[in-house]
């Protein structure tokens, strides 16, 4: 397939900068794959949407305030992207960096709260390795110098709400970098209601990554190739979804990402297999989908692994019409957007 097959074209009003005043005060599109029809919503009629019996899979990972701006030795402003720690011991990470000159082997970096970095390896795709000091704990510091790592469409700089609102409230497992947006329109009354309606709730995580927002640079698809990410199930999570599974109860899908975790964690069984491990799974058309039954997801940007994903859950020419009838309504696209369920 070819990438040109999943563009559409989006008013750059409609990309949302800000989150709404309230959570789940978002629109949602609903999806009826069946008979291919659409019809608009309300966010907080989902717990009515959903059937009794349903089980919801979240994704419970919690954003790193990733972002550190700060100095190298020669004077010159920094900015630093944390991607993963890949030795907590030492406290090494592989980040992203910005600079007006590439930052060498052997720099020290300087951050506020006491924050200091030493680069110590150069890696494949412009990323470094950078062992990182501080007088106190690494994490508490990071909470006061590091900023939440917005996404490069939100065209502004992060303020104090969005260490709040670019979380979920379920946020448990630190180590994102992106939020599982789709969950960002949930709030506790939201779960609660979910609970009166029957519809059972269970975690898993997935570390969303920067790669969710790299372009697809390969016109054919098949020849794109995925950043792996880490993720965990637990025993507990896997237990209830392959008894919902056995009962022919839903396996609702909270987000993209718990999608890919779950199709990728199922064995030739179809059983899905708790534990950690990493996922670099792109879902194209065509995709047999062996654990998901319905997915809950905000609006993807043109040409993005992301629409491909939905494109491939449901008709693409479906989901195409169904973003023109989004954008011709006025939804709110993108992170801080409105949702859709695709059923």
């Amino acid at each position: 397939m070819q990438l040109t097959e999943f563009d559409y074209d989006l008013p750059a009003e409609l990309i949302a900068q800000y989150p709404l005043g309230e959570r789940a005060a978002s629109r949602l599109l609903l999806l009826n794959r069946a008979n291919e029809q659409m019809t608009h919503q309300q966010f907080v009629s989902l717990p009515g949407l959903l059937r009794e019996g349903d089980l919801l899979v979240r994704n419970e990972t919690r954003v790193i305030p990733a972002r550190l701006l700060g100095r190298k030795e020669s004077g010159g402003q920094v900015e630093v992207l944390l991607v993963r720690q890949i030795d907590p011991l030492q406290n090494i990470w592989r980040c992203l960096t910005r600079s007006s000159k590439p930052v060498r082997v052997g720099s020290s970096l300087e951050f506020l709260a006491g924050i200091c970095g030493e680069v110590i390896d150069a890696e494949d795709g412009g990323q470094r390795l950078v062992r990182f000091t501080c007088p106190g704990d690494f994490w508490q510091a990071l909470e006061q110098a590091g900023h939440m790592p917005l996404p490069p469409y939100i065209r502004r700089e992060d303020h104090d709400a969005d260490k709040d609102r670019y979380q979920t409230v379920f946020a448990n497992n630190r180590g994102a970098v992106a939020a599982p947006t789709a969950g960002l329109h949930f709030t506790e009354e939201t779960f609660a209601a979910l609970a009166a309606r029957n519809v059972d709730v269970c975690g898993v995580t997935l570390h969303v990554g920067p790669g969710t927002f790299l372009p697809v640079r390969t016109e054919k698809l098949s020849e794109h190739c995925m950043h792996s990410e880490v993720y965990e199930i637990p025993e507990k999570s896997a237990r209830k979804i392959n008894a919902a599974r056995a009962d022919g109860r839903r396996i609702v899908a909270l987000g993209t990402t718990v999608t890919r975790t779950l199709e990728h964690a199922v064995d030739d069984q179809g059983l899905l297999q708790a534990g950690q491990g990493e996922t670099d799974l792109f879902i194209l058309p065509g995709f047999k989908f062996r654990m998901v039954d319905a997915l809950i997801t905000n609006f993807h940007l043109p040409k993005s692994t992301l629409l491909v994903l939905v494109s491939a859950f449901a008709n693409r020419d479906f989901i195409l019409e169904a973003y023109k009838e989004a954008v011709d309504h006025g939804y709110r696209f993108f992170s801080y957007g409105d949702c859709m369920l695709i059923e």
